[in-house]
Order: structure tokens, then C-alpha cells, then sequence
């Protein structure tokens, strides 16, 4: 006889879906379920009576196989520190309402959970990305035919462009002086990345992860940090997932341009006008008032309380620091 499930709600996901799942995945896996738990849209943590494991939803089968690829060669090219794929189920691919299913291996999480509030913890991202890139490197030929080249202009004239279609939403939060100053940002730092182009599309090629975010980074129980998610990955320059990371990190070096130059991967960067020039963009900004008005969690006072602390909270620290970075270049 089948175990009931022990269903725990989560993020979100109703009983009668994720009971649904839950009889679907008993009739096709290798092994008996105890416990699905939602932890974001598609991806659920599974207890099993031989070994837990993250189900993970993606669009398309060859999307799901393109993951598994990238991530045994991965493996291969000696970068240990993520998540593997498992082959449980009886009849694969896993197809279940729309989406094709992958199983990935369930990493045990530390009580110290990696945090960009630390100055170690910074470091430590740091050099593990720079491990992934140097793994990468060997891997962008394999890839290059089923992974978009990463353009870091088109990338953030389009989040401007967005941005700029919410304006009538967002006037109504931030008085316009700051919004006209985040658009004189921008301009600047998309003018600089065009006068750069070379900086941007020149050099050795990896496969970028494409979404640094701390979330993305997982301290395992056993204190060794490990690099998630890779959703987002395409061809690029490495530096353009160190822009990425310096944005993520800037808030809490309170946006001093000397803490982030001082930083020992970083600081070869900070002597290229076309990374300072990229430094200008207020990219989180952009894309959080962007996400939050197309899910309209803009409405919720915790969600705005957040956008306008990143946006006029941070404002006279960032006004400083884009200051600085036009001296740089000047």
C-alpha cells in the first residue's frame, strides 16, 4: 500500500495540485515518496524513503536535457561544487501538466547560510565563480549553438525600456528629481558600454551563470559553498557576471567605490572604463520596480517598503558612488 503524503504548503501551490504530483510521481519513479514541499514555482523538495531530492520544472525537454548536459560536463571539467541530476524515474523524461521534470540532488544545507552581509562570504562567491568561469571556458564551443551570446547593452537598453513604460506607475512612488537622476545613470552607462564595445565583446568566452544572487550560491552542511540554478546561463564575458556580482554586493560596502576596488578578483576590472562605465547602471533598481509591477506585489507594503529603500534610501550613497565612478572615467 501507498504512504499518504505529508504535504507541507510552502510558497504557494494548491492540495489538489500537489496531489496530483504527488500520484503521478509515485506511479513513475524508482522510488517510494513521503513528502513533497513547494519552494518556489516548479520546484519542490521530495523526501523519499532512499534519498531526498529537488524536483525541478522546466519548459521544454530539450531544456531540461540541455541543464543535464551542462551540468555533467560541468562536472567533468572538474567543477564539483553544485548539484547533480538522477535518472529515477521508470519511463523518462517526467512529464507532468505542461512541464518536463527534473530530479536534482538534494544538498544538505548548512545552519550558516551564505550571506552577501559578509566580507568572507563575498569573497568566497567570488572565487567560486571564478572556478566556474574557469571550468567554462573549456565548454563554451560545446554550448555555443544552443545558448544565447550574451549582449550586455541590449540586455539593459531593454530594462531601461521597460522601466521607462512603468514610469507612470512608479512616479507615483519616488518623486522625479531621483527618477530623472536614475535615467541620467543609465544613458551615461549605456553610452560608455557602446564607446567600449571592445571591452564587451572581445576576450576569452565562457558560459556565463547569469544570476549571481546570493540564493544562488548554497553552503552546504559540511561548510564547502556550491553554485546553483543555472536557468540563465549564455555565452559572454566573464566580467558581465562580475558586473552583476559587484551590484549585488555594493549595498553592503555601503557603495564605496575604495571597498569595491579593493576587492582582489574585482580589482583588475575596476581599471577598464567599459566595467566603471557598467558599474553606473542602476540595474537592480530597473529590475525590481520592473518584476514587481508585472506580478503587482508592488501593491504589498512590505514589497514597496523594499523598492523604495534600494531606490530613495540608498539614493544619496549612490549618487556618491556614481560620482566617483565619473571622475574614473573623466
Amino acid at each position: 500500500m501507498k504512504k499518504a503524503m505529508n504535504m507541507k504548503i510552502n510558497h504557494g501551490g494548491d492540495d489538489l495540485f500537489l496531489n496530483r504530483l504527488f500520484s503521478y510521481l509515485q506511479n513513475q519513479l524508482t522510488i517510494t515518496i513521503e513528502e513533497i514541499k513547494p519552494i518556489r514555482k516548479k520546484v519542490f523538495y521530495v523526501k523519499a524513503t532512499d534519498e531526498d531530492f529537488i524536483l525541478k520544472g522546466f519548459s521544454t525537454f530539450s531544456r531540461l536535457k540541455q541543464q543535464e548536459d551542462f551540468v555533467t560536463s560541468l562536472k567533468e571539467k572538474g567543477f564539483l561544487k553544485t548539484y547533480s541530476f538522477y535518472q529515477l524515474a521508470k519511463y523518462p523524461p517526467l512529464q507532468f501538466e505542461g512541464s518536463f521534470y527534473g530530479c536534482l540532488e538534494y544538498i544538505q544545507p548548512s545552519d550558516h547560510s551564505f550571506t552577501f552581509h559578509h566580507q568572507q562570504d563575498q569573497q568566497e562567491g567570488l572565487y567560486l565563480l571564478n572556478d566556474f568561469h574557469s571550468a567554462t571556458e573549456n565548454m563554451a564551443k560545446q554550448f555555443e549553438q544552443g545558448l544565447p551570446q550574451f549582449n550586455q547593452f541590449a540586455k539593459w537598453n531593454e530594462r531601461l525600456t521597460i522601466f521607462f513604460n512603468n514610469l507612470p506607475i512608479i512616479k507615483y512612488y519616488v518623486q522625479k528629481e531621483i527618477i530623472n537622476e536614475l535615467l541620467v545613470w543609465a544613458n551615461w552607462s549605456l553610452k560608455g558600454i557602446q564607446a567600449e564595445d571592445n571591452f564587451f565583446q572581445s576576450g576569452k568566452k565562457v558560459i556565463l551563470h547569469g544570476d549571481v544572487a546570493h540564493h544562488n550560491f548554497l553552503r552546504a552542511n559540511n561548510d564547502e559553498l556550491h553554485l546553483i540554478d543555472f536557468d540563465l546561463i549564455s555565452i559572454g564575458l566573464p566580467h558581465s557576471d562580475y558586473l552583476q556580482y559587484a551590484n549585488r554586493i555594493l549595498p553592503n560596502l555601503q557603495w564605496s567605490f575604495k571597498e569595491l576596488e579593493g576587492i582582489k578578483i574585482i580589482h583588475p576590472f575596476m581599471l577598464e572604463k567599459g566595467f566603471l562605465y557598467g558599474l553606473g547602471y542602476p540595474t537592480d533598481i530597473f529590475r525590481e520596480w520592473n518584476r514587481s509591477i508585472r506580478e503587482r506585489s508592488h501593491l504589498q507594503q512590505e514589497k514597496i517598503q523594499q523598492l523604495l529603500h534600494i531606490t530613495v534610501g540608498q539614493f544619496k550613497q549612490r549618487q556618491d558612488f556614481f560620482k566617483e565612478l565619473q571622475n574614473k572615467v573623466e
